[in-house]
């Protein structure tokens, strides 16, 4: 990934984070790695985790940042998701799956926060 790409990205994040944030989520961790991949943001909201995966583009040209959340990247989230339950004791716990799509082009970043964007199968 370029570097450019990855500050991209980062800024995405912090603004997703913030967003949350200010709608009264709780941010429980940032950039959670594991061997199957990265959660970009896992968030609680009273007791359901909401695990939300960030999109950022600079502008819509090569469609909306959201589409980039495709079947197989959502079966990827779920599995990344069960990882983060099971290291963290909270194997009951409700939980939803969220995309915050971000585009920087313009004069002011745009946000569009997708909640429940997909259910697990």
């Amino acid at each position: 990934m370029t570097h450019a790409r990855l500050l991209t990205g980062r800024q995405g994040e912090a603004l997703a984070a913030r967003h949350l944030e200010a709608r009264g989520y709780r941010i429980l961790a940032r950039g959670y790695r594991t061997r199957f991949g990265e959660l970009d943001l896992v968030a609680a909201s009273g007791s359901l985790l909401v695990f939300v995966e960030v999109k950022t583009r600079r502008s819509d040209t090569f469609g909306p940042p959201a589409a980039a959340v495709h079947p197989a990247k959502q079966a990827r989230l779920v599995r990344l998701a069960a990882h983060f339950l099971a290291a963290s004791g909270a194997h009951d716990a409700s939980c939803r799956f969220d995309v915050i799509a971000v585009t920087l082009g313009g004069r002011d970043p745009v946000l569009e926060h997708i909640e429940d964007a997909f259910r697990p199968v």
